[in-house]
């Protein structure tokens, strides 16, 4: 037994001897000490660097199985995650087709359902708006191909062929919002107009998710000239212009329709930021940075085909009408008062309802004519007059004696006078007015003394006395202060041999391209062929002479001056007041001694202009079966 002991430990070999030697050295009492030493320094390292040995082969071996169970179970892995992606994705998928079905497209704005009327003169010239925004719609068709091809080129050249939407766009925005950087622009045409039509402007995801559905869903539902033509109508241009046939106007003074391509093409360019590029025209810099916009849009236009090289070669930087517009009051709204006010009652709505209503009303105007009514008048306006001294030249006496007027040289005035001069110019058997000049400045005058004003007639009604008037001119001879336009339209009558046409200002209203009111005279017979014979005896002194001139008077008070032929009817009505002061009322003055030659310059002056727009036709070689025999056609005809 002990020597197999013995053996066994003679084949564990050191190991084995060193434990007993380490056991000895422990157990004896003088090396206990000096035995420690070396036993547990030198020997307790050889321990140590051996368990750590053991312990990095131990890390090795798990780590191993690791690696192994890794690669046993990775086909297992992608699979669960593959199904975790594929459901979030199906999830993701369903909610937004979920949605898709659920969204709903929105109506429009109110704002941008409300449009503003414009009213232009006889010639399609502009004359101003009413309404609480300056936008009109118009049908696609009347926006040339080559103007909508324009603003594709300028802000979405994928329009005909996407989707609705730009996912690019839409995530670039996404980040922006999420990352508080700067708003990004870039959506789609469809976007835009979802968003300047249908829903807000505010920039948060869910909007912009809303606005994504709401776009796929109208470009599938509509078709891309739908939706061109809703963009178009409402997309802001700058200048106060809501839409292209607003903008138009505001920055070139034409309508949509008749926009030229380079037109067109600055008008897609400013569409980028227009409240920047609104002062192209006035501003140099602005200007110059347009024109690089205006010319890229060009490029892309003649790279797509939609105009030919010859057009790109030929295409020249429009001129920009100038900006900011001066006062809109002046004159035109005594014009645009009475055209709103007579196509209401056509239309049978209010006015308020026609402001909002996106019409146009052609009135029966001539804009040249109401402009030069204005500076004649104005270069005689009177703001202070006081006692005449010295002596009157030649061209006034002249002017006193053919008007026929009193020795106003005579008359003395103190204090501060205004003096009003109204003036109306209308078509004799048609009754279409060509000028209505009531004041000089609608700001601070807004009562038209044309239209309304109750002016002393005096000697003016002499040519009617004793004769039988019809209605609607019953008790003209009664009426002591008639409005200017009634006494002109009693000449009239008497100019279109005793048919008397109602006065009007609206040739025509239109909305969307449809006509909805036309003009037609309105006439009766108001006097006897032989009494407007007697009072054209009376003006002409013989019966070939024209035009016939008669001039009347209140005192010194009111002066009166009426020209008429057969095409026209011009009166000048002049009286002068003591402005109204604190509690006092205003009250009559007498009129200045310039008022005869001022009478005879204004009416000479617009009587010249009116005829002188008939564009080299003779009236009098015109028919107008809707007057008299031997009556020809008026110079204003309804067009």
């Amino acid at each position: 037994m002990n020597g197999a002991d013995v053996d066994t430990g003679g084949r564990a070999g050191g190991t084995g001897v060193a434990v007993i030697a380490d056991d000895h050295d422990r157990g004896g009492g003088p090396g206990h000490g000096p035995g420690r030493g070396p036993g547990r320094g030198p020997g307790g390292g050889r321990h140590g660097a051996g368990g750590r040995g053991r312990l990095m082969a131990g890390l090795r071996r798990r780590l191993v199985k690791r690696r192994i169970r890794i690669r046993r179970t990775r086909g297992r892995r992608l699979r669960r995650a593959l199904v975790v992606l594929l459901a979030l994705l199906a999830n993701l998928v369903g909610a937004a087709v979920v949605a898709y079905h659920l969204t709903k497209i929105p109506e429009p704005h109110p704002e941008t359902a409300m449009q503003s009327t414009v009213f232009v003169d006889d010639h399609g010239d502009y004359l101003g708006r009413r309404g609480p925004v300056d936008r009109q719609e118009i049908p696609l068709s009347q926006v040339p191909r080559y103007v909508q091809e324009a603003v594709i080129a300028a802000e979405n050249r994928s329009f005909r062929s996407d989707t609705g939407i730009s996912p690019r766009a839409i995530a670039r925005a996404a980040w922006a919002t999420v990352s508080g950087g700067d708003r990004q622009g870039g959506s789609t045409i469809t976007q835009q107009y979802v968003k300047n039509a249908l829903l807000s402007p505010e920039q948060t995801l869910s909007r912009k998710a809303r606005e994504a559905l709401i776009s796929i869903k109208l470009d599938r539902t509509r078709s891309k000239d739908e939706i061109l033509q809703g963009y178009l109508n409402t997309v802001y241009f700058g200048r106060g212009a809501a839409g292209i046939q607003s903008a138009a106007r505001n920055y070139f003074g034409v309508d949509a329709k008749d926009l030229t391509v380079s037109q067109g093409a600055a008008l897609a360019s400013v569409i980028n930021i227009p409240s920047y590029y609104e002062k192209a025209g006035s501003d140099p810099k602005v200007t110059a940075k347009l024109v690089d916009r205006w010319e890229w849009v060009l490029d892309a236009m003649a790279h797509s085909g939609a105009i030919t090289s010859a057009q790109r070669a030929g295409a020249r930087f429009p001129a920009f009408r100038f900006y900011p517009p001066g006062d809109t009051d002046g004159q035109r709204q005594y014009l645009i008062d009475a055209a709103a006010s007579e196509a209401a009652d056509r239309l049978g709505i209010t006015e308020d309802q026609l402001a909002r209503g996106g019409y146009t009303v052609r009135t029966t105007f001539d804009l040249t004519a109401q402009d030069a009514t204005a500076e004649l008048a104005a270069d005689g306006t009177e703001k202070k007059t006081g006692e005449k001294t010295g002596e009157k030249t030649a061209e006034e006496k002249a002017a006193d004696a053919k008007a026929g007027g009193k020795k106003r040289a005579e008359v003395k005035t103190s204090g501060d006078v205004r003096v009003h001069t109204a003036v109306v110019a209308l078509v004799p058997g048609d009754g279409a007015v060509r000028a209505l000049y009531g004041g000089a400045d609608y700001a601070s005058q807004p009562f038209n003394d044309a239209r309304d004003g109750a002016v002393e007639a005096g000697t003016a009604l002499q040519p009617f006395s004793g004769m039988k008037l019809l209605a609607p001119l019953t008790d003209l001879t009664r009426t002591a202060a008639p409005t200017p336009l009634r006494l002109a339209s009693a000449y009239a009558t008497a100019a279109a041999h005793g048919v008397y046409a109602t006065p009007y200002t609206v040739a025509k209203i239109t909305r969307a391209g449809r006509t909805l009111y036309e003009a037609h005279p309105r006439t009766r017979t108001a006097m006897t062929r032989a009494d407007a014979g007697m009072v054209a005896k009376l003006l002409y002194g013989r019966l070939d002479a024209a035009p016939a001139t008669r001039t009347g008077a209140a005192g010194l008070r009111t002066l009166w001056q009426t020209t008429y032929d057969e095409h026209l009817t011009l009166t000048v009505a002049l009286f002068a007041e003591h402005p109204a002061k604190g509690k006092k009322a205003a009250l009559p003055a007498p009129l200045p001694y310039t008022a005869g030659s001022r009478s005879l310059s204004v009416s000479e002056g617009v009587w010249s202009k009116i005829v002188g727009t008939a564009e080299g036709h003779d009236p009098a070689a015109e028919p107008n079966p809707g007057l008299p025999t031997g009556q020809t056609k008026p110079i204003l005809a309804t067009r």
